[in-house]
């Protein structure tokens, strides 16, 4: 399993933007799926984003369409989550996760993959 550290979280006005990375431990990151997830206090995990091993699919959540995007760079064992447009229901602690495989994108999938330990994202009206 890879070990998973997130950063870039912090508080932001609405409307502004914050980019959020995973740097990854150990050398098979590139055949990992990975995934951004949510949680905001006294709610599920939501899911945010996925990203296939290659980077060639994508899978995002309605809430976040056209806002977030997902990118990954196997060379730095990295995956990013790009947010723009944010809104204050978008506050949460946001966790990156991943598991060997090509594509998954359900809570369910990624239930016993490896996680970060989250880093918080407020988004102030």
């Amino acid at each position: 399993q890879v070990q998973l550290v997130e950063s870039g979280g912090g508080l932001v006005q609405a409307g502004g933007s914050l980019r959020l990375s995973c740097v990854a431990s150990g050398r098979t990151f590139s055949s990992y799926a990975l995934a951004w997830f949510r949680q905001a206090p006294g709610k599920e995990h939501d899911i945010v984003a996925a990203i296939s091993w290659s980077g060639g699919n994508t899978y995002y959540a309605d809430s976040v369409k056209g806002r977030f995007t997902i990118s990954r760079d196997n060379a730095k064992n990295t995956v990013y989550l790009q947010m723009s447009s944010l809104k204050p229901e978008d506050t949460a602690v946001y966790y990156c996760a991943g598991r060997p495989g090509s594509y998954y994108y359900t809570y369910e999938d990624f239930s016993s993959a490896s996680w970060g330990q989250g880093t918080q994202v407020t988004v102030s009206s």
